[in-house]
């Protein structure tokens, strides 16, 4: 049974059954989705999540616009909660939301080709107007900080809007940032102004709390990155994967926590994530909130490390669960090679119940290895799912699997060698000579793409060097493996549109899991013909020499992306060499008086 179909077994009859009945019986006590969630969250809530909503969808519109079309769906909701019967309270929340967004005057003039969407039937309206949010969008302005008195007395006179707008703000910014991490991120703000505009001297308090927001922004963009990544496995590799890597997860964070409880937790948040990745946040918010009480109704069971998040406030509580350290792990476990290796009758429990069986391996590896990324732990459970395959045919089966350990351990070798040999490069050679290795081995594996792309996905990769490899070393494989795989997921999504070359295509076709070894080990592109030659690749003048230096380094940065893509075959010695003699050069003409003449003898 192929690894697509692993732990269904589980999670269709432990959990599916308990989360549909509950969604179903929940469904047939409410006959209006609007009322039921606006009862649940509370009206404040509810608007801030509808800001949440519009602001991602339509991220040029103004706050004083977004909040005409807030009160109209915060209308309808006292509607249907006066009567549930009226006919337009039957309508889905998404249908409602995006019923408002069609009827904005002059929507085409602002947004162009998304307001097409309007014309498509749901859900396939829903899914056009996803694929038209701008993830990183270049038209916001960055926020400006309102002088402390100025902000001060908008708290006190004006709550409501100053939150408002810092949820619009956060929202249209992170237009795939799920609703209950943006309200907790207004929470955090909300808390730093009751600190300081009680102080004497507010205004260096508020410069205190600049270097948390500047924090608290960061985390926001890293935490959109990881949301958005994850609603791209949940679509393009399915549930199962969805499942595997988060049981996976889990089990490394909450170890003592029962393997029952947990594949329930696993199915709960799948749920959730389908809501929030199709950009319904008003049921994802109120479904969240749902799943977090739960989990703290059950904090003796699961770990002791979100006892502290479970006393906070609602909507501080998850940032706080998604932060906790990992918990011990349970004392006395006992070895994994007597049960699923030296057993004999491993066969005998593998082949009646494939998916339940590699299920509880998966759990009991991964609540061993905390050091491991959950990659490396879905690859090892695929590699024993081959080999028990193999063996479970064979006429001496224990022998066959019999030398499980040492196959499986080439697979943790590879990984544990690519992030060591990265980090020493990094911690020995530093930022700069980091990149140029990138730049290097990417431009050779895929020339094709252009000299900026290549440029961004080297510094995003070295920005993982600088987080990953000064963490402590049981910390560095998982964080560094986790965001290569969004980096290259964000290249994979590019490459359905605009192809690049055969062996991206297989790389991104891969197993999710193996998506990085594959790319890892990618060598030159040897089907790959070089342009024509242009002049203006290689174009020097006094610009080099005046730019300001980060524009100069990349500009140095493309001329050697160029220069490989002329000759993708050259040795790492050809290329230290014409890097040498380019910076020589550098130092020499942009001393003299005469740049461009020195540039034309050189």
């Amino acid at each position: 049974m192929k690894w697509l179909t692993l732990i269904s077994f589980i999670f269709l009859l432990s959990s599916a059954r308990s989360r549909n009945l509950q969604r179903t019986a929940r469904d047939a006590e409410h006959k209006s989705p609007i009322a039921h969630r606006f009862k649940d969250l509370k009206e404040e809530t509810f608007k801030a999540v509808a800001m949440v909503t519009f602001a991602q969808y339509l991220q040029r519109c103004s706050y004083d616009g977004l909040s005409k079309l807030v009160k109209d769906v915060v209308d309808m909701a006292h509607k249907c909660v006066a009567n549930e019967d009226a006919p337009e309270c039957s309508k889905p929340l998404p249908s409602i939301v995006l019923d408002e967004i069609c009827q904005v005057d002059k929507l085409r003039d602002s947004y162009g080709d998304m307001a097409d969407c309007c014309a498509k039937a749901d859900p396939e309206r829903n899914h056009c107007f996803l694929s038209h949010k701008v993830h990183q969008p270049d038209f916001v302005p960055p926020y400006e900080r309102p002088a402390a008195d100025v902000i001060c007395k908008e708290y006190k006179d004006q709550r409501v809007q100053l939150l408002g707008h810092f949820v619009y703000t956060v929202a249209r910014r992170n237009p795939f940032l799920h609703a209950p991490v943006i309200l907790g991120l207004a929470a955090e703000y909300e808390n730093a102004l009751k600190t300081c505009c009680s102080e004497s001297d507010v205004g260096a308090c508020l410069d205190e709390k600049v270097q948390q927001t500047s924090a608290m922004r960061k985390r926001a963009k890293q935490i959109d990155a990881k949301q958005k990544h994850e609603c791209h496995v949940l679509e393009k590799y399915g549930e199962r994967t969805f499942q595997a890597n988060k049981l996976a997860r889990m089990s490394q964070k909450y170890p003592k926590a029962p393997f029952e409880g947990l594949v329930k937790m696993v199915h709960d948040v799948k749920e959730v994530y389908k809501e929030c990745c199709e950009g319904d946040m008003l049921e994802c918010m109120d479904d969240w909130s749902e799943l977090v009480t739960s989990l703290c109704s059950k904090e003796d069971v699961i770990s002791s490390k979100v006892k502290p998040c479970c006393e906070l406030p609602v909507l501080e509580r998850t940032k706080c669960i998604l932060k906790a350290d990992f918990d011990d792990k349970p004392d006395n476990l006992p070895s994994l090679v007597e049960r699923y290796v030296e057993n004999k009758e491993v066969c005998q429990s593998y082949e009646p119940n494939h998916d339940e069986f590699l299920s509880q391996f998966l759990y009991e590896y991964a609540r061993r290895h905390p050091e491991f990324s959950t990659e490396l732990i879905l690859r090892i459970t695929k590699g024993y799912e081959t080999l028990l395959d193999k063996c479970c045919k064979s006429d001496n089966a224990a022998d066959c699997y019999g030398n499980a350990v040492e196959e499986l351990n080439k697979e943790i070798k590879e990984t544990e060698d690519v992030v060591k040999t990265n980090c020493e490069l990094f911690n020995t050679h530093g930022e700069t000579e980091f990149l140029k290795g990138i730049l290097v081995r990417y431009t050779k594996k895929m020339p094709q793409v252009s000299a900026d792309t290549l440029l961004e996905m080297g510094k995003k990769m070295t920005a993982v060097g600088k987080e990953c490899c000064n963490l402590p070393e049981e910390k560095r494989m998982s964080c560094s493996e986790h965001y290569l795989n969004i980096i290259i997921g964000d290249m994979c999504k590019k490459q359905e549109s605009s192809p690049i070359n055969d062996q991206v295509s297989q790389c991104c076709n891969e197993l999710y899991s193996y998506r990085r070894p594959c790319f890892t080990a990618m060598g030159v592109d040897t089907k790959y013909v070089p342009p024509p030659f242009d002049p203006m690749m290689f174009n020097f003048d006094d610009n080099m020499c005046n730019a300001p230096p980060a524009e100069r380094e990349a500009g140095q940065l493309k001329l050697l992306i160029n220069l490989i893509k002329r000759k993708p075959q050259m040795t790492e010695e050809q290329i230290k060499t014409i890097a040498g003699g380019f910076t020589a050069m550098m130092d020499k003409c942009c001393k003299q008086a005469d740049v461009d003449s020195c540039l034309g003898e050189e």
